[in-house]
């Protein structure tokens, strides 16, 4: 058993941890939406306006922040006037990235807002860079948010809304290296300067515009785009084109050609999978070093808007769905990110997990008319208060400097403390002192999630293999609590700032 101690200055509050790091991602990709979040009014799944009401129910358990959409690479061949108006008489198209199969643009912005409406949460809509107009993106904006009169507001209220959404998040472009256009970083910094100009803030309605930033660590593509609204070295408020740029990261096992299954894998596969997941943390450094020089003042946001692992699809499905099982690692994986993104509050503004529901590290799994929820929701769900809270620094002191099979991170928020603790070591338990200073914890309630196995999972007629149950295994010392955390586990503790 490893020995661990943990400290934490409860009188020592840092940034807030903003409640969009929780976000989400849904891309019309494979069973994202269509048999995800949409069934269509006449389906006999229960809905109301054809969204479906258990996928709902589910995220709204999660305070869910945000949702992304509609992609993705989808987003860069997506033309919004195509999903309005209408159903019967929108236009179809081919979904060209995932599974060459026909869209026929039922699910569109007014269901897209609807849905968002209903998970309480805030829409982040990712334009058409790659194959669209200025034009198209700026009528957009309008066609959403303005209010009075105008040709967009007309077509909107001819489509049956007569107030404007208040829509703030808007992506210029996704993935412009790669699927959004294969630009170059200097010729996409000159276009995200076009676009982000004619997104135009409608009203009291102000737009966060994130620019297409990097993937990995390419910390050349982030410092091409802040030489657009700053310079080297500047103490000037940087010019106000985009208030953030994005960055992508997805965790892998294995080569992109190679990434494994999510199921059948061994304690080595286990092992590298959590080394890459940590490399967010490294990743996210850089990018933020780089945004430093030349945004000392920390005013333009750094937006992880792809997080997640990547295994290879589920034997006998569509190779371009990407759908793939939960199983325990993917939720440790998750409360890796977590531990970090609380790390870097500072800078990371927001995070969007790939996907929502049946699509890569989902949420949700629908089959039908059944629905699981996924090791990595409850991840969601154990830290969900977390969201808008004041992070605290976890110190950690062990045999080593920095424990490489422990993660932690705590908050507090309205008197209350919140402690994350991951135990990554897949055989043996973890032993951490939490050494409390600054104040004392009243009574404290925790919780686990762990399963036998690292590759359990849920499913239908097994639900609950891999869920959260109270957890005991802790005591009163001097300092604070001693935690004793098995193996392959996660556990959070609650309590009240005495």
């Amino acid at each position: 058993m490893s020995d661990t101690t943990a400290v934490i200055n409860l009188d020592l509050t840092g940034p807030t941890i903003s409640r969009h790091l929780y976000g989400h991602f849904a891309e019309h990709l494979g069973r994202c939406v269509y048999g995800g979040f949409w069934v269509g009014e006449d389906s006999p799944i229960p809905n109301e306006g054809g969204i479906r009401l258990d996928v709902v129910e589910a995220l709204r358990a999660l305070n869910i922040p945000n949702l992304r959409w509609p992609g993705g690479c989808f987003a860069d061949e997506y033309h919004w006037k195509d999903g309005i108006g209408p159903r019967e008489q929108r236009p179809r198209m081919v979904n060209t990235h995932w599974g060459n199969v026909e869209e026929n643009n039922h699910f569109g912005t007014h269901e897209f807002m609807a849905l968002c409406e209903l998970l309480g949460a805030e829409p982040y809509i990712s334009g058409n860079v790659g194959s669209g107009t200025v034009q198209e993106m700026s009528e957009w904006v309008e066609y959403l948010t303005r209010d009075g009169d105008s040709p967009m507001v007309r077509q909107r209220k001819a489509n049956g809304r007569e107030e404007p959404w208040r829509v703030k998040f808007w992506g210029i472009g996704n993935e412009t290296w790669g699927c959004g256009g294969n630009m170059r970083a200097e010729y996409y910094a000159d276009l995200a300067r076009q676009y982000a100009t004619y997104c135009r803030d409608h009203g009291d309605n102000k737009l966060y515009r994130i620019a297409s930033g990097a993937a990995d660590a390419d910390y050349q593509w982030t410092e091409t785009l802040m030489q657009q609204i700053s310079c080297f070295g500047c103490e000037a408020t940087p010019k106000n084109f985009f208030q953030a740029l994005s960055v992508h990261y997805y965790t892998l096992a294995g080569p992109w050609e190679a990434k494994g299954s999510a199921t059948d894998f061994d304690t080595d596969d286990y092992y590298r999978t959590m080394a890459a997941a940590r490399k967010i943390d490294r990743i996210l450094t850089g990018h933020s070093t780089v945004m430093d020089v030349y945004d000392p003042g920390r005013t333009v946001g750094l937006v992880l808007d792809e997080w997640g692992t990547w295994w290879d699809v589920e034997p006998g499905t569509n190779p371009g769905f990407l759908f793939q099982q939960n199983t325990l690692r993917d939720a440790l994986v998750a409360s890796v990110h977590f531990d970090i993104f609380h790390k870097h509050a500072a800078r990371l503004h927001m995070a969007n997990i790939a996907q929502t529901v049946n699509v890569l590290q989902a949420m949700v799994l629908t089959d039908g008319d059944n629905l699981v929820l996924t090791p990595t929701y409850h991840v969601f769900e154990m830290n969900k208060g977390h969201q808008d809270a004041s992070s605290l620094t976890v110190h950690l002191r062990g045999e080593d400097p920095e424990p490489e099979r422990l993660s932690a991170s705590a908050s507090v928020k309205d008197g209350t403390v919140l402690i994350s603790l991951s135990n990554l070591d897949a055989a043996e338990p973890a032993r951490v002192t939490l050494d409390l200073r600054g104040g004392s914890l009243g009574a404290t309630t925790a919780r686990i999630l762990t399963a036998d196995r690292l590759q359990d999972h849920n499913a239908p007629g097994a639900a609950e293999t891999v869920a959260p149950r109270a957890f005991d295994d802790l005591k009163t010392t001097d300092r604070g609590l001693e935690v004793t955390l098995p193996p392959h586990s996660f556990v959070t503790l609650r309590a009240p700032l005495a």
